[in-house]
């Protein structure tokens, strides 16, 4: 998140909070997926100070402090919870799924602003699931659909759909889990993968993926990519209630 990108990224978050304090009732919930940081989190990465502090800008922004902004985002502050989900590039142990939450040395500048910040709990927080009412929500942050064309031996039928993304949901769906892929290609760790099931069925799934922003409806559950947000704008609002799904983009 730190670079020119990162205060783009920033600028564009600022924007959609700005739409949403001027709305009577604003989103319950924010859901942030990773990656946090432009470059992938690994040994050559030198930037943990930077990381950091862009957290801290990220809660003085929502905490309506005069460092990004001039508007008061009061009624977030005190209405809106806030979710952060780790990504496949970010800081962490390896890169075995279900991930764990990010360190709470890099996410403490944040929690100080926003103390309804959620970072989960241990043992993970990747992939995450939100009770909302009697709805079971899903919710994933994987590439995983260019992983799965990448491994896929056989090309799927084209007699019913050609979306890559429709087959991917059909594909999780069956096999009622959300990474049937090979232990070479994803490692998971066993005592966990009871965390990639996906039995019973949930009501909806969010796939965060870097590619193309979509939305698919599949044997009664909502399914959904909100895209890339620092690579294209892109983001979803969804309504739990009625499962509408509203595909945006700055």
């Amino acid at each position: 998140m730190a670079g020119q990108r990162g205060e783009k990224t920033l600028g564009n978050l600022e924007t959609i909070l700005n739409g949403y304090e001027n709305v009577e009732v604003v989103p319950s919930l924010f859901v942030f997926m990773g990656n946090f940081c432009s470059q992938p989190f690994n040994l050559s990465f030198k930037s943990i100070s930077s990381f950091r502090a862009q957290f801290g800008k990220l809660g003085q922004m929502i905490a309506s402090h005069q460092l990004l902004a001039n508007f008061q985002h009061q009624q977030l502050k005190e209405h809106s919870r806030f979710l952060f989900i780790p990504g496949p590039d970010d800081v962490g142990p390896s890169t075995a799924l279900p991930r764990c939450p990010l360190p709470k040395y890099l996410t403490e500048e944040l929690q100080k602003y926003v103390p309804n910040a959620i970072f989960c709990s241990n043992p993970c927080s990747n992939p995450c699931r939100i009770m909302f009412y009697t709805q079971d929500i899903v919710l994933f942050r994987q590439d995983m659909l260019c992983r799965m064309r990448r491994s896929c031996l056989i090309p799927p039928s084209t007699e019913e759909t050609s979306d890559p993304f429709e087959h991917l949901v059909a594909t999780i769906i069956h096999q009622s889990h959300l990474c049937p892929l090979p232990l070479t290609v994803q490692p998971i760790i066993w005592n966990y993968d009871h965390g990639l099931h996906l039995y019973p069925t949930p009501h909806t799934i969010v796939l965060g993926d870097k590619s193309e922003q979509k939305a698919f409806r599949y044997t009664g559950v909502t399914c959904f990519n909100p895209g890339s947000f620092s690579n294209e704008g892109t983001f979803v609002a969804y309504q739990p209630c009625n499962q509408e799904v509203e595909l945006s983009a700055l």
